[in-house]
């Protein structure tokens, strides 16, 4: 099994190696490799059984760090991540040669974020190259949020997890292009779409998730993030009369059910706290005694909207 510890030192010096180190961010923990190195890029794909069409995000420690693996960075880029940097944000820039085509699965972008967590912000700092990192699981299952979630998964197969502590935003990042004017969300995440509009102004942001099995972007395909058991998404008071006497398990936004294997993101009705609940939760339901797990969405505003693109995958 892997070795758990808060060690930066050891962490840094497999990464030198080209091994693989999964560390903590504060949306989702990741699955590390030195990202101008092909070969160990190569390793992520392969402990994560990751299809290679699908890129990868890029860690880095600042803003300053961008001119050397983007060609440019448009003024609204800049603002981005000068607002919400450190912080769940990435930026599809036009790439450097330095990045190899590997991760980005040979297309003309790659994704650029600066993680908001302290021991990886260390980590980084000690590097001399950024970290390509998805998230640190099995490719298409529920994202870890914990150093044993990594641990229970991937223990097998890598020998180190940078320990630091429960996620805090618990969502991936929210991916962001850009096309001449436009700024373009491909990817819901951590970061709301109400909160890049703030920045770029009205009427110069849309949406395209063009959710695929073939995705041009990191996060876009449609199905995703999913526990291994099926799970069933509608109205929970609708879908508990539906499957009555089966044995279901339930995750439901605030309301709680008189159920064993029931679990609510947030009595409070956070959206912060739900968006934090929501991978742990439903990895516990996938190790519960049930044969079906029923969920429903959120209010589809603010962080409820990215909650709910997950749920939909997970129940694809």
């Amino acid at each position: 099994m892997a070795t758990i510890s808060s060690d930066i030192a050891s962490a840094a010096s497999l990464l030198r190696r080209g091994e693989l180190v999964a560390i903590p961010t504060e949306t989702v923990y990741g699955l590390a490799a030195n990202a101008l190195v092909a070969d160990a890029v190569a390793k992520v794909f392969e402990v994560k059984n990751r299809p290679y069409f699908d890129p990868l995000i890029v860690h880095i420690p600042s803003v300053s760090e961008v001119g050397k693996y983007a060609t440019t960075f448009p003024e609204k880029a800049k603002q981005l991540a000068e607002k919400f940097w450190p912080g769940p944000l990435t930026l599809l820039l036009p790439k450097k040669k330095q990045i190899p085509d590997l991760v980005t699965a040979g297309l003309g972008t790659v994704g650029l974020r600066c993680p908001h967590h302290p021991l990886t912000r260390s980590l980084l700092d000690q590097l001399d190259f950024p970290l390509a990192a998805p998230s640190a699981n099995p490719f298409g299952y529920i994202s870890p949020t914990t150093a044993q979630h990594v641990q229970d998964q991937l223990g097998n197969k890598i020998s180190f997890v940078l320990d630091g502590g429960p996620c805090q935003v618990g969502l991936e990042s929210t991916i962001v292009g850009f096309h001449e004017d436009t700024v373009i969300i491909h990817r819901l995440g951590g970061l709301g779409v109400e909160e890049v509009e703030s920045v770029v102004g009205k009427g110069k942001l849309k949406l395209d998730l063009n959710l695929s099995s073939n995705p041009v972007y990191p996060g876009q395909l449609k199905s995703h993030y999913a526990p291994k058991k099926k799970m069933i998404l509608g109205n929970l008071d609708e879908l508990l009369v539906q499957y009555r006497g089966e044995q279901v398990g339930v995750l439901s936004f605030k309301t709680s059910f008189a159920l064993k294997n029931s679990f609510v993101l947030s009595s409070s009705g956070s959206m912060t706290e739900a968006a934090r609940n929501v991978f742990g939760m439903l990895r516990e339901l996938d190790h519960c005694p049930v044969d079906l797990i029923l969920a429903e969405c959120l209010p589809d505003t603010g962080l409820g909207r990215a909650i709910n693109d997950r749920l939909r995958r997970a129940a694809q």
